[in-house]
C-alpha cells in the first residue's frame, strides 16, 4: 500500500520511478504491484514488521539484486541498464556500519573519498557535522557502536550524491545522534537531494516532504 503524503515539486518530473514490483521469496509473496516514484526534495520512508521485505525493497533499489516483476527506472531508464550510472547516483548506509576499524575515522573517510565524486566537504568538516569533534584520529575500535554510525554518516557528507538509501540508520543512535541525522536529511532535500530510508520511527520532517511506503 502506498501513503503519497504530498508532492512537495509538483510539476517536476521523478527522478526514480518503481513500477509494479514483486518480490517472492521462498514461494512466499513479499510484496507485489508494488508502484511509487520519488522526486528532488522528497523523503520516502518504507513501512512494515520485521519479515515484510523493507530490506529486500532496498537491495533491489541499490542494484543488488533485481525484481521478480516491473521496473526500477532512473531518468526513465532501467537501473540495470545504467550499472555505474546509476550506483553513482546514490550513497548507502545499512545496519552493518561499513567502518574499517582498524582506521581512525577521518582513514575510513579518505577512503570513501578516493571511491566516489567529492561534495567539497573535507574530512574534518564531515565529522564536525556527526558530532565527531576531537575523535578523528581514534581507531574506529575503539569507538562505541553508535559513534561508528556516526562515522558511517558522514560518509554521506563525503559523497556528491543526490540519493541517499538508508536502512534502520537510527539504530545505535542516541538522541542528540537522531537530530543530528534528522539535521543531515533536511539540509539535503533542502539542496533538491532525495532519501529513501526504514525506520521504526517517526522522523521530524514537513509532512509535505514525506511519501510513505508500507509493506
Amino acid at each position: 500500500m502506498l501513503q503519497q503524503i504530498a508532492s512537495f515539486y509538483n510539476g517536476i518530473d521523478p527522478l526514480l520511478n518503481i513500477v509494479s514490483i514483486a518480490s517472492v521469496r521462498d514461494d512466499r509473496v513479499l510484496f507485489s504491484d508494488l508502484s511509487f516514484s520519488l522526486q528532488p526534495g522528497q523523503v520516502l520512508i518504507i513501512e512494515g514488521r520485521n519479515g515484510s521485505g523493507k530490506t529486500t525493497l532496498l537491495r533491489m533499489l541499490c542494484g543488488l539484486r533485481y525484481p521478480d516483476e516491473g521496473e526500477i527506472l532512473w531518468q526513465d531508464r532501467p537501473i540495470e541498464t545504467l550499472k555505474n550510472q546509476y550506483y553513482e547516483q546514490f550513497s548507502y548506509v545499512g545496519h552493518l556500519d561499513g567502518v574499517k576499524r582498524e582506521l581512525t575515522p577521518v582513514e575510513n573517510l579518505r577512503v570513501t573519498a578516493a571511491m566516489t565524486y567529492s561534495s567539497g566537504i573535507n574530512e574534518d568538516s564531515a565529522l564536525a557535522q556527526v558530532g565527531l569533534q576531537g575523535f578523528e584520529d581514534v581507531a574506529a575500535q575503539q569507538l562505541s557502536a553508535g559513534q561508528r554510525k556516526r562515522v558511517a554518516l558522514a560518509r554521506l557528507l563525503i559523497s556528491d550524491c543526490p540519493l541517499w538509501i538508508l536502512d534502520e540508520a537510527f539504530t545505535a543512535l542516541d538522541r542528540d545522534g537522531v537530530k543530528i541525522l534528522e539535521g543531515l536529511i533536511e539540509k539535503h532535500i533542502n539542496n533538491n537531494g532525495m532519501v529513501i530510508m526504514t525506520s521504526h520511527q517517526d522522523i521530524s520532517l514537513p509532512a509535505e516532504r514525506l511519501v510513505k511506503v508500507s509493506l
